[in-house]
Formats: C-alpha cells, structure tokens, sequence
C-alpha cells in the first residue's frame, strides 16, 4: 500500500529526469572537453541512448546502479529481505532483459554507471 496520496505520488513522479542526468551532464562536459562530438537522446536507434557518437557508432547508456542490476547476484538477495520485493525484482529484471535484448543490436554498447563516472572523474 503506498503512503502518498495518488495526487502526492504523481506530483513526485513527474519530477524524475530522464534526460540531462548528472551522469549525462558530467560524462557530455567530458567528452566535449577532449573535443569530441555527440548526439543528445538519439531517437534512430532502439532504446534512445543517452549519448551517441555517430562517428565511431557507439551508443552510451547513462545508467542507474540500482535501477538497471549492476552486482544483481549481491542486490537481489538483499532485495527479497526488503519491502515490495517482488515488484523490484520484475522491475529491474525487466530493465536487464530490455538492457540484453539492446546489446544484441548491430551498434557497440557501452553503459556508464555514476560509480564508473566518478573513479574516471578522480584519476
């Protein structure tokens, strides 16, 4: 049972971003600094990435740990203690099985997490 009102929960809904992401904003500002151009959420290929360079055909996903099964063997035991597990676990098996059905297309993959961004960004 939610605790919100479907009013409250609409209202905190519509407030999650899915485009212009720290991870995105961070991993564009570097990109373009070493001088390397990009498209913004290309709607050409399946699963609208968030970054594409056309030039090297390589499509980025700029993904949450959580929200997408990063270390899914160490979070799903965890998961199924918790509260409401059962949608979770559908939740991000879900977004896993869409995540595979991508990298099976013909473009080159790549998936940055923001716990990969930041080790990037300290180096």
């Amino acid at each position: 049972m939610d605790r919100l009102t479907k009013e409250q929960r609409h209202r905190n809904m519509s407030k999650i971003k899915n485009k212009d992401t720290s991870i995105e904003i961070r991993l564009r500002k570097a990109l373009w600094k070493e001088g390397i151009h990009y498209r913004k959420n290309y709607g050409n290929l399946p699963g609208k990435p968030d970054i594409v360079l056309t030039k090297y055909k390589i499509a980025i996903f700029c993904d949450s740990e959580f929200f997408h099964g990063k270390d899914w063997e160490i979070l799903k035991p965890t998961l199924e203690r918790g509260k409401n597990s059962q949608f979770w676990i559908n939740k991000i098996g879900r977004n896993i099985q869409r995540d595979d059905e991508i990298n099976k297309k013909q473009v080159v993959k790549e998936t940055i997490f923001d716990c990969v961004l930041q080790e990037i960004e300290d180096e």
